[in-house]
């Protein structure tokens, strides 16, 4: 089997970590693992198949190495817009999970169950989609291509990871009533819902929302689709999760919706409310799946459907979904 030299740059944030977790669970066959990252990190070690690597200054000479093919980005979106073209001009496939590129012309936002095509038509760079839409088009996607959606509204409410280790931070603080240096948060996350993430915008809707709006329309390949979003941090570890209320073009069975969904790859349907069985961050915690129930009509329009969606925001959202890009740009067309 052939083995490939991997960077991780980014390699000591909360994705960057779980991107080298990621890669040793699932056997990627790394020949040479490159840890990388800011100034402040170089010399801290990380630990890959149970031997520490020491991690190196991100830079244009640790870039310029021969041999190395691919690279995870997960350093921030400045850190990308500077480095990322750097790798890519010396031959290495760029996986970046900022949102640096993800809206530009010509670089392909992927999913790799949605539009795995797309990996294949990069020019050096392969945007990882932002957390929250990943999740979400990985079920409309078998949806729409039988019923056609017309419109979505979605709802999310988000792990405090997903603001990184200071929005952790932030809320451990708070529960445990110790001082707090560095606020990630305007408010307090602790017990309460916080309906802003990321900075708002001129129409009074945030980054983060109008991320949603455009990627599911870029990665579905259909402008057609009218998409609003309301995101909202809430004080949880282990995954977001979305109410998502869907109005279809075609007449739809609650049981064919049910068979398609659990036909998708990556998706596990838990919907017996009866017994309680609905799905929830805590379960899906450290889990790659995207976990979906509480299927429902929604009875206000002619083809409405209400549907719960939640996943690990760190694996599946960030980490795992860019791993699994390599893989299939690996497979090859």
């Amino acid at each position: 089997m052939k083995l490939y030299d991997v960077i991780v740059a980014g390699a000591t944030g909360m994705v960057g970590r779980k991107m080298i977790q990621v890669l040793e669970e699932r056997n990627f066959p790394v020949g040479r693992l490159i840890p990388l990252a800011s100034e402040r990190s170089v010399g801290h070690e990380v630990e890959f198949h149970g031997q520490p690597v020491r991690v190196e200054k991100l830079s244009r000479e640790t870039l310029s190495e021969r041999n190395i093919e691919i690279a995870l980005f997960s350093a921030g979106a400045s850190v990308s817009r500077e480095f990322a073209p750097i790798a890519a001009a010396n031959g290495i496939l760029v996986i970046d999970n900022s949102s640096a590129f993800r809206m530009e012309k010509g670089v392909p936002l992927v999913v790799p169950e949605v539009n795995r095509r797309q990996i294949f038509n990069h020019k050096g760079i392969i945007a990882n989609p932002n957390c929250s839409t990943i999740q979400m088009v990985v079920v409309l996607k078998p949806l729409h291509d039988h019923f056609h959606i017309k419109r979505v509204v979605v709802s999310t409410y988000q792990s405090v990871t997903g603001a990184g280790k200071k929005g952790y931070d932030q809320l451990m603080r708070e529960l445990n009533h110790e001082e707090i240096t560095a606020r990630k948060f305007p408010h307090q996350i602790s017990f309460n819902c916080i309906p802003h993430i990321d900075e708002f915008f001129d129409d009074s809707y945030t980054r983060e929302e109008h991320k949603m709006i455009n990627e599911t329309q870029k990665i579905l390949n259909d402008d057609s689709i009218k998409v609003t979003a309301t995101c909202v941090r809430v004080p949880v570890i282990g995954g977001h999760s979305e109410s998502v209320n869907i109005e279809f073009e075609k007449s739809f069975d609650l049981d064919e919706v049910r068979s398609l969904l659990s036909k998708m790859p990556g998706v596990v349907v838990e919907d017996d409310p009866k017994d309680n069985e609905y799905p929830m961050p805590i379960r899906a915690h450290e889990r790659d799946e995207v976990f979906v129930g509480r299927i429902r009509r929604d009875p206000s329009v002619k083809h409405g459907l209400n549907l719960w969606i939640v996943s690990d925001n760190i694996r599946k959202g960030a980490a795992t979904n860019a791993v699994q890009i390599a893989e299939e740009w690996m497979k090859g067309k």
